[in-house]
């Protein structure tokens, strides 16, 4: 259902009519006089009409807001119309009469109020293109951050923790040779108690020999002997060994505390420096930034481009040599490249004359298998062989780059780098990256979870922040990886039966992509959230399949007819 001017937000894309009675076609203009939108037609009858051939009638986006309708509080049939420029307050033509305001001087308050309008305008545009996206971006950096510090503390807590182990070694070596020495002092003492008990083992030897012999005199068979033998010396018995009580070791406990072994491990400290403020940029330099290079826009982009409340169609045109527009690359010069689904490339000018013309496939093409480089050379895949051509400026064709047994089906040039993306099949799908040169640099094939992302990559482009989206047939959603090819969303759109098609992006970042089977074209912010139906059926599309953005940020939408539609969606 189409929108009442009252309830179109400013910065958003809907679908309005004409406002003539009984007339339903898309608004494209507005009568300042009569504060009406009507479509060209409409107009051109406004302007025919006597009554009306002098109203001011303006393009929808340049019509000056009508004044709320609002009764003087002392005059209450007169509708407030003015502005005291001295007592800065609205009034009505009799107020301007009275004395109170004699010699004032007065403004035409819907003057004051477009230009107020107009204020509002740039600052949602100041808030909605600098400072939400600056201060999303301040929350990605606060996120990193708090991985950040996580990573750095969980460091911090494995240095301490191997620092400790590396002093409880330290202390268990030391304590090894403490026990080692112990254990030398105890083999020591041992030794010598061991001589000791050796010693006392021959002397009580010695006395009980002795004992023998005296027993022996004692015999009286022996009286002679002893009474003879025994001399005064034999009754001398030896003393007893000397022996000593061992010194046993003293450990001495150490004096330590819990601070002497801190002094022994490291520590943690937080510098005395002062947090560096985190650098936001102007909205002067963003502006800059934000304006591409002469290789990827023609005209300067404006910080504050918003979506048109409606779509206005530019211009459309035929394309001779095609049956059907199934892809467009735009080229140099303003030129576009267009196929059909017989595998005919056509180069054409914007006014629809045919440049040059070469066929690339025998079996034909359904898909974006052709791309614009930086060096404005065009690059196209044929299918019937696996090779990616190249044709130059002099129209020479030579082979870029060999797919081997994986078949190519959608490419795109990086406007950032220049590197080529090509999106292919092989019972499996994958997306890989090559540099200028053809040599391959990156292969995108599973998640991190190892679950395949694509099953046929229809289409393919690349994002203002270097994100890979892509349309995929068999899938039916559009599958966006960041530039390493971890994946960042599936988009699986809003009608029944979801069939992306063409799929590009614009210099705000914004996705475009074709849904073939409910002939519209759905706008997606870079994050994947819906934002609207930039075309439907009520606008006269029918079976979009292929779109791209030219230099004058206009869209351009091939159909299953060979009609090229440009339309005007920002402003």
């Amino acid at each position: 259902m189409a929108l009442s001017e009252s309830q179109i937000p400013p910065d958003a894309q809907h679908y309005l009519v004409c406002g003539t009675e009984d007339c339903e076609k898309s608004c494209q203009f507005y009568c300042n006089n009569c504060h009406q939108q009507m479509c060209e037609q409409c107009r051109n009858e406004h302007q025919k009409n006597k009554k009306t051939k002098n109203h001011e009638v303006v393009h929808y986006k340049q019509r000056k807001r009508q004044l709320p309708v609002d009764k003087c509080k002392i005059h209450s049939t007169k509708d407030i119309d003015l502005l005291c420029e001295e007592c800065q307050i609205p009034l009505c033509y009799k107020c301007a009469t009275t004395k109170e305001h004699r010699g004032h001087l007065f403004t035409d308050l819907e003057m004051v109020f477009a230009e107020k309008v107009t204020l509002c305008h740039e600052e949602i545009a100041k808030i909605r293109n600098h400072l939400e996206p600056t201060s999303q971006n301040l929350k990605k950096e606060i996120s990193a951050d708090v991985k950040e510090i996580k990573k750095i503390m969980e460091g911090l807590r494995k240095s301490m923790k191997a620092e400790a182990e590396s002093l409880k070694k330290l202390v268990d070596t030391v304590t090894l040779d403490y026990i080692e020495q112990t254990n030398k002092i105890e083999q020591s003492i041992l030794e010598a108690l061991n001589g000791q008990n050796q010693e006392i083992d021959a002397y009580m030897n010695y006395l009980n020999d002795l004992v023998k012999s005296y027993y022996g005199y004692l015999s009286p068979s022996n009286i002679e002997q002893l009474t003879f033998a025994l001399k005064s010396e034999d009754l001398i018995i030896r003393p007893i060994p000397e022996t000593s009580k061992p010194v046993p070791p003293v450990f001495s406990a150490g004096q330590y505390s819990k601070e002497d072994v801190a002094k022994l491990l490291g520590k943690i400290t937080v510098p005395n420096t002062k947090p560096e403020n985190r650098k936001i940029k102007t909205i002067e330099i963003a502006a800059k930034q934000l304006k591409p290079t002469v290789k990827q826009r023609k005209s300067d982009v404006k910080q504050t481009l918003l979506l048109l409340s409606s779509v206005t169609k530019v211009r459309e045109y035929e394309v001779p040599g095609v049956n059907n527009v199934h892809h467009v690359s735009l080229g140099k010069s303003d030129r576009l490249w267009v196929n059909d689904d017989g595998g005919n490339l056509v180069e054409t000018d914007l006014q629809g004359n045919q440049l040059q013309k070469l066929k690339t496939s025998a079996r034909g093409t359904f898909n974006g298998y052709h791309t614009v480089t930086q060096d404005r050379d065009l690059i196209y895949a044929n299918n019937d062989n696996s090779v990616i051509n190249r044709i130059t400026s002099d129209k020479t064709i030579t082979e870029f780059i060999k797919t081997e047994k994986w078949m190519p089906l959608s490419i795109h040039s990086s406007r950032i780098n220049g590197d080529i993306l090509v999106g292919m099949q092989m019972g499996k799908a994958k997306v890989t990256r090559y540099n200028k040169t053809g040599k391959e640099i990156q292969n995108i094939q599973r998640d991190d979870k190892g679950q395949e992302l694509y099953s046929y990559p229809f289409y393919i482009t690349e994002n203002i922040n270097g994100d890979i989206c892509t349309s995929d047939f068999l899938k039916k959603n559009v599958v966006v990886v960041n530039k390493s090819g971890q994946h960042r969303f599936s988009y699986t759109g809003q009608g029944s039966d979801f069939s992306p098609y063409g799929i590009c992006t614009d210099v705000l970042g914004h996705i475009l992509v074709c849904d073939y089977r409910n002939d519209t074209v759905e706008l997606l912010d870079q994050d994947g959230q819906f934002l609207c139906q930039l075309l439907t059926k009520q606008q006269g599309v029918k079976y979009s399949i292929s779109l791209c953005v030219d230099d004058e940020n206009n869209l351009i939408l091939g159909e299953n007819t060979n009609t090229v539609t440009v339309y005007k969606y920002l402003q």
